[in-house]
């Protein structure tokens, strides 16, 4: 326990206590030497320790999480102390990262959790054989982790989770088109809701290697802020009868959308050439169950009080249609100031549409009414 030395700072995140370098605290941009830990991530540490929560509570086989890229082991630690796992492993390539995350593991008085230094490919294959897998494997690369996505299904139990973070939003919000069908086998478009559009993207190429090895993925939760993007999805080891991939048509000049299994080349409102987001994912990105288990898990975790405003709008928009719209943007085609969201919600829900608000943009809402219906409802309201 002689490791650290006044480079370093004890902080406690959760009901865990982490060893950090003192810079990643005060530092603009967490620096990556000695080892990478940033503090703002804390949100997405808390909504994957909900996740897992909500998912171990009635899973029956063996619980073991799997951490490919871990830094110095924040999530993986905060998962051996505050959920019921059997073990932890956690992986990195950079040796004072893991030391560091074998320190905080002494803190915590843990000890089911394995440390290892392996390229993140390498040490998942060690778990990929029937038997051996993870119950939940996560990875949390730099930039994009497409190339993860075939030894992470490999490495993921049937009925186990999977789950992903995405940092190259540049590429996935349209800036490189070709550097997106590269990566992702789709290309985006550049849109309000372009978030979602680059989760999609990130589904659809995880379906595509997921089908490749004859299986399904199911997505139950995702989760987008600041400079990332997270995909939580079960794997389940059968082929993918599902038609769950197709477009986005997207109009720029009227502003219509809608998701398609083909292509088309003219807006159907004004009749426009149309602009393709695709292929991607364009079934359900929330499961209404597991979002209420999760839940229903916050009153015994320690997580940011944003969290549960934040899932009561996924378990608003669970079973709405795909794509969203913002108050902004109507308002801007309509050259008027915009409504309260609460006031256009429940205009399009007096008109007989369904309507919700999403978590995806704070000013956004999801409804089956079309980009005209909207503004026609909207100008009732002024």
């Amino acid at each position: 326990m002689e490791f650290p030395d006044e480079s370093f700072q004890e902080i406690v995140e959760g009901k865990t206590k982490l060893l950090v370098p003192k810079k990643s605290l005060t530092d603009k941009v967490p620096p990556k030497k000695p080892a990478f830990f940033n503090p703002k991530a804390r949100l997405n540490r808390d909504f994957s320790i909900i996740a897992y929560a909500a998912f171990l509570n009635n899973f029956q086989a063996p619980k073991i999480f799997l951490e490919g890229l871990s830094g110095i082991g924040a999530r993986g630690l905060r998962v051996a102390n505050e959920l019921d796992v059997d073990k932890v492993v956690i992986n990195d390539l950079n040796p004072t990262a893991l030391k560091m995350a074998e320190y905080s593991a002494k803190l915590n008085k843990l000890e089911n959790v394995e440390f290892s230094e392996k390229e993140v490919c390498r040490f998942l294959s060690q778990y990929s054989k029937k038997g051996e897998r993870g119950s939940i494997v996560d990875i949390d690369p730099f930039g994009s982790p497409a190339a993860f996505f075939d030894c992470g299904i490999r490495a993921t139990m049937h009925g186990g989770i999977l789950s992903t973070a995405a940092t190259d939003l540049q590429v996935l919000n349209g800036l490189f088109q070709e550097a997106c069908k590269r990566k992702y086998g789709g290309i985006p478009v550049r849109a309000e809701y372009g978030n979602e559009i680059a989760i999609r993207l990130i589904l659809g190429c995880l379906r595509v290697v997921a089908a490749r090895l004859g299986v399904t993925i199911i997505p139950l939760f995702v989760e987008s802020d600041m400079h990332y993007y997270r995909t939580f999805v079960k794997i389940l080891n059968r082929p993918d009868q599902q038609n769950n991939l197709g477009y986005i048509v997207h109009c720029k000049n009227c502003r219509h959308r809608k998701i398609s299994l083909e292509t088309q080349q003219t807006c159907e409102l004004c009749k426009l050439k149309i602009n393709l987001a695709g292929p991607l994912w364009i079934g359900k990105i929330f499961e209404k169950d597991f979002i209420q288990k999760m839940l229903l898990e916050i009153s015994n975790l320690e997580i940011d009080k944003n969290c549960e405003k934040t899932l009561n709008k996924c378990l608003a928009e669970s079973e709405m249609p795909g794509t969203y719209f913002t108050i902004d943007e109507i308002a801007s085609k309509m050259k008027a100031s915009p409504p309260k969201l609460e006031n256009a919600i429940s205009n399009l829900q007096k008109n007989n549409f369904l309507a919700s608000v999403t978590s995806l943009n704070p000013t956004g809402f999801r409804t089956n009414a079309n980009i005209d219906e909207i503004i026609k409802i909207f100008q009732s309201i002024q």
